[in-house]
């Protein structure tokens, strides 16, 4: 089988590499250079060139909740373009597989019960990341009606949970917040800093999963990809508070200072927890703990970018 990954330089992209390594699929992962998915035409030749048996799209602009409240144009329109160019091209030349990565942001917000596939478009939109949210809700709802005008093509999408891992970007401007407590009490425990400051009161809930996680499941879904739902959450099935994630991360770097709440900072979503009741039924469930997952994203940080 040969397999066409976009945003292979990315963190899902990178993970979703390595957890083929090992495997006997044809891999084909093009730069953004040799294939700008915001070029419908420079897209489209691609395809006809490669002719990949199955495509797996995990491009994106990505970022926290900085970066989505201060660009939200680009957040919209170049992941809209990117899904959609993608999408038609691949239907343009008979791609009989598409593997779409969405985004837990497309469900409505503050709910506090899971999160299932059918709450898509049932309610507002969290404002901070809404941008990306409704281009990731536009490319899913293609790929669902490619799939039902043409009963012959499989364009299917996984919904995963937040995500953070090796590869992630740390930077406080673009980074999600895993990324960003690694960063900040790294920073703090070598500066000898007494505190680390945490936006909020800490209390909001979030559910983050280990991306090599996500990557095992792709692994797998490529293998049983017939037997893969048209839409998917992938998730924990629980979560954990902010001020759980500082503490987490405190004990793995081995932080010893207290944290302060600024109560002025936004916060986003009181919770967003995905319902895996399809992803239980289909037989997966993810691996890494918590601070299995912190302590290897830690390693990746202090090796490759200190």
């Amino acid at each position: 089988m040969r397999i066409l990954l976009t945003g292979g330089s990315g963190l899902v992209g990178k993970n979703i590499i390595d957890a083929f390594a090992n495997t006997a699929f044809e891999w084909l992962a093009p730069s953004s250079q040799k294939m700008n998915l915001l070029d419908y035409a420079q897209t489209s030749q691609v395809i006809a060139d490669y002719r990949p048996d199955l495509v797996i799209h995990a491009a994106g602009l990505v970022g926290g909740i900085q970066a989505n409240m201060r660009e939200p144009v680009n957040f919209l329109v170049k992941n809209l373009d990117m899904g959609r160019n993608l999408l038609m091209a691949c239907l343009q030349h008979r791609v009989s597989q598409v593997l779409n990565l969405g985004s837990s942001c497309m469900y409505p917000r503050n709910h506090e019960a899971p999160l299932s596939e059918d709450m898509v478009l049932t309610g507002e939109l969290e404002p901070t990341n809404e941008g990306y949210a409704l281009a990731k809700i536009v490319t899913a709802r293609l790929a669902e009606y490619i799939q039902r005008e043409q009963p012959g093509l499989q364009y299917k999408t996984l919904i995963p949970c937040n995500l953070y891992g090796r590869y992630d970007k740390f930077d406080p401007k673009q980074s999600h917040l895993i990324p960003a407590i690694i960063h900040k009490i790294h920073l703090a425990k070598t500066q000898g800093d007494a505190n680390v400051e945490i936006w909020g009161s800490g209390e909001a809930r979030r559910e983050f999963m280990y991306a090599g996680d996500l990557a095992n499941l792709i692994v797998m879904a490529v293998s049983r990809f017939s037997t893969l739902p048209a839409t998917m959450n992938v998730g924990l099935g629980y979560d954990y508070t902010i001020n759980e994630y500082y503490q987490a991360a405190a004990e793995v770097i081995g932080f010893q200072g207290a944290f302060v709440h600024d109560l002025s900072k936004p916060v986003g979503m009181a919770r967003k927890l995905v319902n895996i009741d399809k992803q239980i039924a289909w037989g997966w469930q993810p691996g890494y703990s918590l601070k299995q997952g912190i302590a290897r994203t830690y390693d990746y940080y202090v090796k490759e970018l200190q």
